[in-house]
């Protein structure tokens, strides 16, 4: 077993940092599930060079690479889990259970999962490789567009073939947790939690908002997958956006909202620093990841 040292802002053990926030009496911790790849050409109204010309500004070295990023959150007598990671789905990630492990944090120690959407980097390392789940203990909560989307039939027979594999993901997810399976339509969701809807990238996208001694936190979801293009340029949509103009209307406004209130936030793809903010100089926003100070 690792060592593990703790400080204000990370968890460190051998050659593994966690970064670590803390919001009142909420402590959040950023756990990698590993990467996945995305083409630049998946992305709409900017062209493939004028991306690859900004990820290299910002110092992407695999300009293609998408980073998953899972959160822990704890608070006196829970322990929440906010995404699962892809599992390995696809040969994506499947780095989210040693990693919860080296960050000292056990599956059956997790009561809650918070979903904030049901693709499949999201929700593949909920069930092990025979279909079980990984996180026996744990209820798992979603807003009900989102269970209800998946678990249409008439929205499966529109599907392309390859979003068809997404449907049937999401719905050994939803029947394997059927008996554990909570979901809302908006408010608090648990005790400083509350459910905020940010529609477009999928029906129910939902981020959540922990505020706790006039401290807060936005954890935003799906806003982003290349945060710096879709940030610097939040009219950039993706092809796994379910509804490509909600989606950037949604971006825009909260890129607005979370630059104008200094919200710290949290994103599944931003990089592995886990917590940024987000400024806006003359009408052009710019990611800020939080460091050590």
């Amino acid at each position: 077993m690792h060592a593990i040292e703790k400080c204000p802002w990370r968890i460190i053990v051998p050659n593994v940092t966690f970064p670590i926030q803390r919001v009142g009496d909420f402590t959040i911790t950023a756990i990698s599930d590993g990467y996945l790849t995305a083409n630049l050409n998946a992305l709409s109204n900017i062209d493939p060079s004028q991306a690859l010309r900004i990820q290299s500004d910002a110092g992407q070295k695999e300009p293609d690479s998408v980073h998953i990023n899972c959160y822990v959150i704890r608070t006196e007598g829970r322990t929440v889990l906010v995404d699962a990671g892809a599992g390995g789905i696809r040969q994506w990630g499947g780095q989210l259970k040693a990693n919860l492990s080296l960050a000292g944090v056990e599956a059956g120690e997790i009561d809650t999962i918070l979903l904030t959407h049901a693709h499949p980097d999201h929700v593949g390392g909920l069930l092990d490789p025979t279909g079980q789940r990984c996180f026996p203990n744990a209820e798992l909560v979603a807003h009900y567009r989102e269970r209800d989307f998946w678990q249409d039939d008439a929205n499966l027979a529109r599907a392309s073939e390859r979003a068809r594999g997404n449907f049937h993901i999401a719905r050994k997810v939803f029947d394997a947790y059927r008996d554990k399976l909570r979901t809302f339509d908006r408010g608090e969701v648990l005790p400083g939690i509350k459910a905020i809807a940010l529609p477009g990238h999928t029906d129910g996208h939902t981020g959540y908002a922990l505020e706790s001694g006039n401290q807060s936190l936005l954890v935003w979801g799906d806003i982003v997958h290349f945060p710096h293009i879709q940030i610097k340029r939040p009219d950039v949509t993706i092809a796994f956006d379910q509804h490509a103009s909600q989606a950037a209307a949604t971006r825009s406004r909260l890129l607005d909202w979370v630059s104008s209130e200094g919200t710290l936030i949290a994103g599944m793809h931003l990089g592995q620093p886990g917590f940024a903010r987000i400024k806006r100089t003359n009408g052009q926003y710019e990611l800020l990841y939080e460091t050590e100070e």
